[in-house]
C-alpha cells in the first residue's frame, strides 16, 4: 500500500465530505432506534463564520458523531434564524447605496429586496460549517422565516391571545432610535459611562427664589411637566402648592411632593419627565401629570425642542447646556458614573419611550420552567453554576413586549377595523379576522378591505423560542410521528449570553405546548477570548479568519485547538498555538500509521515482549474508555479530549509501538500486527468524533470498506474487563526503562551496544514486563540478584536497585572523578539546607509550605548522595 509519509488535509477533507454526504450518512428519519436529537442555535441569516460558531458547533459535532458510533439515530437539525433588527439593517443600508429610501417603499416591495438580500447572501455560514465538518441532516436545513415556521408562529400568538396572556398596552419601553423599534428589557445591555451631573435653577412663579435641579440629561427639560421634593424634606416645606418655571421654554408646572424622591441625591429636588424615563412615567401617573414626548422616532428633537428641532438629542445636550450656561442657569456640572442602556444590536442608546405595544404575560408560563431546572432537575445545566443566573431571570420575569417596528419578521396577526384602541381582533388569517370582526360587531357588512393589518412584526426571539418543536412541525401539527420521535431533544449547546434570550424561553413554551422539556442537558460554552483576555471582536481586530485557520492547519487540528482549552461554561483563551497542537496531533497519528505500513508481515512466532504489551495496551485503552465515557457524561469534553491525546501520545506511540516495532529490516510477526490494527481502529473509533477526517482517511486506507463499514458509522469500543495489575505493574517497568535510557543517555552509550542489567527485587515485582524492559533497554543480559553489583553505575525505582555494569562501556576514572565532583556539590548544598532548617528563628516564622519545601530539599539531597556513593562504591 503505497501511503504519503506526510498528511495532505486539503485534499483529504473535501473527498470525505463529499462521501459522507453522497452516502447521507447525516439524514435520519425515525425508526426503531433510540433518537439523539441536537438543533442547531441557528446563527443570524447575516452571519459569517467566527470563533464562537467554530466552538459551539465543533461541540454539537462531536456529540452527534459519538451519538452515531453508540449506534443512536442521530439527527442534527440546521437551519437560520431571519434576525430581524440584523436583517433590516443590511437591506436598508442597500437600499441607501442604491439611492432608495425605505420609507419610499411598499411593506411587500421592502420585503421583496429583503427576500432578494437573504437568498443572495444569507445561509453562508451553514455552508462554512460544512468545512469544519458539521454532519448537519442538511436536508432537514430550516430558517425561521419559511412558510411553515411563520405559520406556527402565528398559530402560537393568537393561542396565547385567545388565552387572555397577550395583550396591547401604552407603556414605557426600551426605544432603539438607530433600527428604530422597541426592545424587550434583555437586549438592552447596561454600559457604565463617565457622564456629568448638570445643576439648573429653575424659577419659583410669582418671587425671585430660586431651585436648584440635578440631572444627567439637560435636553429633556422641554418635557418636564413637574418638579418634585419629598414631603419630609424640611428645606422645601415653603414650596408646598407653588409652581416652577422650565427654562427656556417658561412653562409653568407644579411642584409637587412625594416620598420617592431621595433626600440625599443631587440637591434633593427631581425634575419630572414623564414622557422620557420610567420612574417618571409611574410618578406622572400617580400625580395626574401631563405626558410631553420630545423625541422623534431617530432620537431627534421634535416641535417641543422649540429652536432644537431636528437635532441629534446628544447635539442638543451640549448646545443647551452653552445655552443655560449663559444665561445663568446653569449653575455647576460634576462628573457622575451612571450605566447606560444600550441597544445589543446596534449600540445605540436606548430612549426610554411611550408606545402601544404587545406584550405577553410572564410570570405564570415561566412556572414550569423554573421548577424543571431548579427544583425537578428534568433540565439539566451545565456547567451547575449558571443555575444562579437563570433563578435570578426567572424569578424576576417581567413582560415580555414582543412586538417590533420593522417590516422584516412575522407581522402581528391582529386586524384593526376602526379607529378606537380596542377596535382589533386577533386571528390566524384575514379570512377567519373578518368573521370575527363582523361577529364582535355586529355588522356582516365589513370587508375584508375595512381591515387593516397591525403593521409591527414580531420579536425575532417569539419565532425561535419554539425552534425545537417547529423544526419537527410540532406546532401546527403536534401528533406527527416526527415530534413524537425527536422531541424532547437531547442536548443544547448554546453561549451563555442567551440563556435568558433563548434557552429559558425554549423550556417555558415546551412546557405551555408539549407539557414537557424541549432538551434534558444544555451544555454552555464560554466566550472565545484572546490571550490578553478580551473578547474576540471584528472592531478589536483579534478574532482570526476562521476559514484560513482551517487552511492553515486543517479542519482536524482547529476543532483539537478549540477544544483542548475550552472547560464547559469557562472562557477560551484562544491561540493559534492550539490549532498547531491539535495539527500536531494529527501529524501523530498519520505518522504511527505509516510506521505500521512499512512493517513487513509474516508468519513467524510472537514475542513474548509483544504479547504482554498488546495485553497491556488492551487494559490501558478499556480504562481510557471508561474515562472518556465518564468524562462525556458530566459534558467535559476538553477532559475527554485530552485523555485520548494522552493515549494516543504516551501510550499507543510512544510505548505500544516502540515495543511491538521489528528490529531494522526484520518482519513483525502476524499475530502482532493484527492485534496492533485492530487497537488503532479502536482508537479511531474514540478519536473520531474530535477529528472525523484524518480517522476516516485512514480507517479507509486500512482496508476497502463498503459504505455500510464507513468509520462515521462503525461501532464505538465496547467496554471489557480491565486488568488494573497489568497496568500497574506497566507503570513501574516504564519508571525502568527510563532509568536505563537516562543512564545511556548521561554515559553516551549508544543504543545499539547491548549492556547487562541487575536488580535487586525489594519490591517483589513480577517478571510480567522483563521481557519488554529487555527490548527497550537492548539488554545483553537481565539477572536477579540479592547484593549489589560492583563496577556498576545504579538507580533506583521505588525501594529496588538497578545496576548497569559500566566495564569497556565508559571512562572508569574519569565517570569516578564526575561523581566525585557531583557527591562534593550535593553534600554542600546539603549542608545549606540543613542549616536552614536547623534555625529554630526560621523554623518558626517561616510559613509552612517553605519549610515543607526546604524538608523536600533535605530528603532528595541524602537520596541523590546515597545513590552517587553507591555507584562511586561499585565503580571502586
Amino acid at each position: 500500500m503505497d501511503i504519503p509519509s506526510k498528511y495532505n488535509a486539503l485534499s483529504v477533507e473535501n473527498k470525505w465530505y463529499d462521501y459522507w454526504m453522497q452516502n447521507n450518512y447525516f439524514h435520519s428519519i425515525p425508526d426503531e432506534r433510540e433518537p439523539y436529537t441536537i438543533v442547531i442555535p441557528p446563527p443570524n441569516v447575516t452571519g459569517i463564520l467566527h470563533m464562537g460558531h467554530m466552538l459551539n458547533n465543533t461541540i454539537q459535532d462531536v456529540l452527534i458523531r459519538r451519538a452515531r458510533l453508540l449506534g443512536k439515530n442521530a439527527c442534527w437539525v440546521p437551519g437560520t434564524d431571519h434576525a430581524s433588527i440584523a436583517t433590516e439593517a443590511k437591506v436598508v443600508a442597500k437600499l441607501k447605496a442604491q439611492g432608495i429610501d425605505k420609507n419610499d417603499l411598499t411593506r411587500e416591495e421592502f420585503l421583496e429586496h429583503a427576500w432578494e438580500w437573504t437568498e443572495e447572501y444569507g445561509g453562508v455560514i451553514l455552508e462554512q460549517l460544512k468545512k469544519l465538518g458539521c454532519s448537519c441532516d442538511w436536508d432537514r436545513t430550516k430558517f425561521t422565516m419559511d412558510d411553515d415556521m411563520s405559520e406556527a408562529v402565528i398559530k402560537v400568538f393568537v393561542d396565547l391571545y385567545s388565552k387572555g396572556l397577550i395583550y396591547r398596552g401604552y407603556r414605557m419601553v426600551n426605544w432603539d432610535p438607530e433600527a428604530k423599534t422597541t426592545l424587550s428589557d434583555e437586549e438592552v445591555i447596561h454600559v457604565e459611562k463617565q457622564g456629568l451631573l448638570y445643576y439648573l435653577e429653575y424659577k419659583i412663579e410669582g418671587s425671585d427664589e430660586k431651585l436648584t435641579i440635578a440631572t444627567t440629561r439637560p435636553e429633556t427639560i422641554f418635557g418636564d411637566t413637574a418638579i418634585c421634593i419629598n414631603p419630609n424634606d424640611e428645606r422645601f416645606t415653603h414650596l408646598k402648592g407653588k409652581k416652577a418655571i422650565v427654562p427656556l421654554n417658561g412653562r409653568v408646572i407644579p411642584i409637587i411632593e412625594d416620598e420617592y424622591v431621595d433626600l440625599e441625591f443631587g440637591t434633593g429636588c427631581l425634575k419630572v419627565t414623564p414622557a422620557h424615563d420610567e420612574n417618571d412615567k409611574v410618578l406622572g401617573d400617580k400625580h395626574n401629570l401631563e405626558v410631553i414626548d420630545i423625541f422623534n422616532d431617530d432620537a431627534s428633537l421634535n416641535s417641543f425642542g422649540l429652536h432644537y428641532e431636528s437635532q441629534d438629542r446628544f447635539v442638543v445636550r451640549k448646545a443647551v447646556t452653552k445655552e443655560l450656561e449663559e444665561a445663568g442657569i446653569l449653575v455647576k456640572t460634576e462628573n457622575h458614573i451612571n450605566k447606560v442602556g444600550t441597544s445589543e444590536r446596534t449600540k445605540a442608546v436606548i430612549e426610554p419611550r411611550l408606545s402601544d405595544q404587545w406584550f405577553l404575560k410572564m410570570e405564570d408560563l415561566a412556572k414550569p420552567a423554573i421548577d424543571a431546572v431548579l427544583k425537578t432537575g428534568e433540565v439539566k445545566l451545565f456547567p451547575k453554576k449558571f443555575e444562579n443566573t437563570y433563578r435570578h431571570w426567572m424569578e424576576n420575569i417581567r413582560d415580555w413586549n414582543i412586538s417590533r417596528q420593522l417590516l422584516w419578521g412575522q407581522q402581528i396577526p391582529a386586524y384593526f377595523y376602526g379607529d378606537g384602541k380596542e377596535d382589533f381582533v386577533v386571528a390566524e388569517t384575514i379570512e377567519d379576522a373578518l368573521k370575527l370582526a363582523q361577529e364582535k360587531t355586529n355588522n356582516s357588512a365589513l370587508r375584508i378591505e375595512d381591515l387593516k393589518q397591525d403593521t409591527d412584526a414580531l420579536d425575532t426571539w417569539f419565532s425561535s423560542w419554539l425552534w425545537p418543536m417547529s423544526v419537527f412541525d410540532g406546532i401546527r401539527n403536534p401528533e406527527n410521528e416526527e415530534i413524537k420521535y425527536y422531541y424532547p431533544t437531547n442536548d443544547l449547546v448554546t453561549g451563555p449570553d442567551i440563556l435568558f434570550f433563548w434557552v429559558a424561553r425554549m423550556i417555558v413554551a415546551g412546557y405551555e405546548y408539549r407539557d414537557e422539556k424541549p432538551f434534558e442537558n444544555v451544555y454552555l460554552t464560554g466566550l472565545v477570548r484572546d490571550k490578553q483576555r478580551r473578547k474576540m471582536s471584528k472592531s478589536l481586530g483579534n478574532s482570526p479568519d476562521a476559514l484560513k485557520l482551517i487552511e492553515d492547519y486543517s479542519a482536524d487540528g482547529v476543532r483539537v485547538g478549540l477544544l483542548l482549552s475550552s472547560a464547559a461554561g469557562n472562557d477560551l483563551m484562544f491561540d493559534e498555538a492550539l490549532c498547531q497542537q491539535g495539527k500536531g496531533l494529527g501529524n501523530k497519528i498519520w505518522s504511527a500509521f505509516y510506521l505500521t505500513n512499512l512493517w513487513e508481515v509474516a508468519d513467524i512466532e510472537q514475542p513474548q515482549s509483544s504479547k504482554i504489551a498488546i495485553e497491556w495496551f488492551e487494559s490501558k485503552f478499556q480504562k481510557v474508555l471508561l474515562e472518556i465515557e465518564d468524562h462525556f457524561s458530566k459534558y467535559r469534553l476538553s477532559d475527554a479530549l485530552m485523555a485520548i491525546y494522552k493515549l494516543v501520545y504516551d501510550d499507543f506511540a510512544s510505548w505500544l509501538l516502540e515495543i511491538v516495532k521489528p528490529a531494522y529490516q526484520q518482519p513483525i510477526d502476524s499475530k502482532t500486527y493484527n492485534a496492533v490494527m485492530s487497537i488503532f481502529e479502536d482508537i479511531l473509533k474514540v478519536v473520531h468524533p474530535f477529528m472525523p477526517f484524518i480517522t476516516e482517511e485512514i480507517w479507509q486506507t486500512i482496508s476497502e470498506r463498503t459504505p455500510e463499514e464507513a468509520l462515521i458509522v462503525s461501532k464505538w469500543p465496547e467496554a471489557k474487563p480491565i486488568n488494573e495489575t497489568l497496568i500497574s505493574e506497566f507503570e513501574f517497568a516504564t519508571e525502568v526503562i527510563t532509568g536505563i535510557r537516562n543512564i545511556r543517555k548521561q554515559k553516551n552509550i549508544a543504543f545499539k551496544d547491548a549492556i547487562g542489567f541487575s536488580v535487586v527485587n525489594n519490591e517483589n515485582v513480577n517478571t510480567t514486563f522483563d521481557a519488554v524492559i529487555s527490548k527497550l533497554g537492548n539488554l545483553e543480559s537481565f539477572e536477579y540478584v540479592t547484593e549489589a553489583v560492583e563496577g556498576a553505575l545504579t538507580y533506583r525505582v521505588k525501594s529496588n536497585e538497578y545496576f548497569i555494569p559500566m566495564e569497556g562501556s565508559i571512562d572508569i576514572e574519569a565517570e569516578i572523578e564526575k561523581l566525585t565532583e557531583e557527591l562534593k556539590y550535593t553534600e554542600g548544598f546539603l549542608k545549606s539546607v540543613q542549616k536552614k532548617l536547623s534555625n529554630e528563628r526560621f523554623v518558626a516564622g517561616a510559613p509552612e509550605q517553605v519549610v515543607a519545601s526546604e524538608k523536600k530539599k533535605e530528603a532528595d539531597a541524602l537520596a541523590k548522595i546515597d545513590t552517587i556513593q553507591a555507584s562511586l562504591a561499585s565503580l571502586k
